[in-house]
Parts: structure tokens; sequence; C-alpha cells
């Protein structure tokens, strides 16, 4: 989901609720402690320079059970980032202390934004040799192995 599309889900709301990949809600008295612009360039592994800008939000619950983050406040926060970090309209990935800052991509339900697990992935499977799928094999056509009956390996 990008910056705008967050913003614009966010005025029509009453309250916020992020929901995480258990189902399980972010405590209602979250923080949102950051706002940032990531700019990450890097390499892949088929030797491609590559570039990638994303917005990131960090929610942090504390013991303050008596705050609530009201959906025209963090639009006014975001307002303020975008100014003073001079913000693009890109993915926006929410940050959030599980094992270790876990990095969620988000969506929408209608109700709750959807944090979603990201995952790691091969960017250059066109130059590794990396399958799209495994190839079939026909057991019938394999060399006999160490295991068939009369062997004595089982």
């Amino acid at each position: 989901m990008k910056l705008s599309e967050f913003n614009d889900l966010l005025s029509g709301m009453k309250k916020i609720g992020f929901e995480l990949p258990s189902g399980e809600l972010v405590p209602e008295h979250f923080h949102v402690t950051e706002i940032g612009k990531i700019n990450k360039q890097f390499i892949d592994c088929g030797g491609t320079v590559r570039n990638e800008e994303r917005i990131s939000f960090q929610l942090w619950e504390a013991n303050d059970y008596t705050h609530r983050l009201h959906p025209d406040k963090l639009i006014g926060i975001i307002e303020l980032a975008k100014e003073k970090l001079e913000l693009p309209d890109a993915e926006l990935e929410i940050e959030y202390q599980g094992t270790s800052i876990e990095k969620y991509e988000v969506d929408f339900n209608g109700k709750n934004f959807l944090m979603h697990n990201t995952k790691t992935d091969c960017l250059a499977k066109d130059k590794c040799g990396i399958p799209k799928r495994k190839p079939k094999v026909k057991l019938s056509e394999l060399q006999s192995s160490c295991c068939e009956p009369d062997s004595g390996c089982c």
C-alpha cells in the first residue's frame, strides 16, 4: 500500500487498528514512534544495481494505556513528515516489535490495516539458474537405489 492510499483510508476512520498476521490486533495504546524514508541501493545476485524507496512507520506499545492515537493526529504527523522529509508516495512498511524488529507490508480489509509478513526472494532468477518449478522425475526412470527390497539396506 502506498502512503497516499494509507492517508486516504485514515481520513475516513474513527479509530486506527493494525492487525498482525496471526489475527491479533496491535494493542490500542500503540504509538507511531517513527516515520521514515528508507532508500536502499543494492546489487542483486545477477549483478543488477537496484534502488528501492519505502516509507516506514514504527509502531511501539508502552505502558501508557490512557492515550490512543486518533486518525487525525496520525494524519498530522504524516503531513509533517512529508514536509520535513520530502516523502515520496512510496510503498509503506510497518516495523513492530516481535521476537526482533519485524517488518510488514500493509493492506486494508475495510476495518483494520492488515500487516502481512515480508519475505525474501531472488530478484535475478533468470540469471542464477534456479528453475521456476522443480523438474518432475519419473521414479521408474531413476537408476536403482540402494534401498531396493533385496539390497540389504532396509
